[in-house]
């Protein structure tokens, strides 16, 4: 870990411009090479290529899910170190491979550790979800979290109002492949293991569990909501005849009928520096 490429995006969770400049000061600080910046979405994700001739050997994530989840897609054949630092809202990523939550804590730790690892991911076409992935009319309520993050009163309004709609008035989705789930569901949630996929999900006659669903979306931990079937699984397909609504990490994508949706592994790419069992084994 010499050479580096900060990617962050100063919008995001609790990140912010005056925390990024703090961390390159501690780049320079600890002697590290910082080769290259890049703010997302303001400006283009790097390539491997360019990453390559730099010289770069490990690339910093300062930022929140969304953020790494398009990083890691564009640099998923990369050879070199990711280290992901938490700039986000609920940090799961970042919580999973490191003891500390403190950005220049995790830093001088990851100098001091050989230890990469592979992290899990569900994959859907060219989609990835490091974190997690909702299907059904539930995953309305990400345009409601985006309105409350960006302090946009009006438009959240709406959106929530158009979340509620679709939640408890539309047709859930249905999925195949994973035992244990049959009826049609206004969520399905989706979670990456490296043993395969952990699928969870609600349907609307739990209306508790759906008000939970919206309220742990506008407050960031939308991994807490309960659920009313459980199943594993290593391929998921959505059925019906009509595109379902998913979000990717928070990301909202449309998925066509019967896309497979499966579990996959990284490379042995990602620094972690706690060495408890809680880190993904590979």
């Amino acid at each position: 870990m010499e050479k580096l490429w900060f990617i962050t995006n100063p919008d995001s969770g609790t990140t912010n411009r005056a925390k990024c400049e703090a961390l390159e000061a501690v780049f320079q600080e600890s002697g590290l090479d910082l080769a290259g910046r890049t703010e997302f979405p303001a400006q283009k994700l790097p390539k491997p290529e360019d990453l390559d001739k730099a010289g770069v050997d490990t690339v910093v994530l300062f930022a929140g899910d969304g953020t790494i989840n398009a990083a890691l897609s564009t640099l998923e054949k990369w050879q070199g170190a990711f280290l992901i630092l938490p700039g986000g809202t609920m940090n799961l990523l970042a919580k999973g491979l490191h003891s500390e939550t403190d950005p220049h804590k995790i830093l001088h730790a990851a100098r001091q550790s050989e230890r990469r690892v592979a992290l899990p991911y569900i994959i859907a076409g060219e989609h990835r979800a490091f974190v997690g992935l909702i299907l059904g009319p539930a995953a309305a309520w990400g345009r409601a979290r985006e309105a409350v993050r960006k302090a946009k009163l009006g438009r959240f309004v709406g959106a929530a109002k158009a979340a509620w709609r679709k939640t408890f008035h539309q047709s859930g989705i249905r999925v195949e492949g994973a035992p244990g789930l049959g009826d049609a569901y206004q969520a399905v949630f989706v979670t990456p293991d490296l043993h395969g996929l952990e699928v969870a999900a609600v349907d609307a006659r739990d209306w508790g569990a759906i008000a939970q669903l919206g309220w742990d979306w506008l407050t960031g931990d939308w991994v807490a909501a309960h659920a009313v079937s459980e199943g594993w699984t290593q391929e998921l397909r959505i059925r019906g005849r009509k595109p379902a609504m998913a979000l990717f990490d928070g990301e909202p994508v449309t998925l066509q009928p019967y896309e497979k949706i499966r579990a996959g592994k990284s490379l042995e790419t990602f620094i972690a520096t706690r060495t408890d069992e809680e880190v993904p084994a590979t």
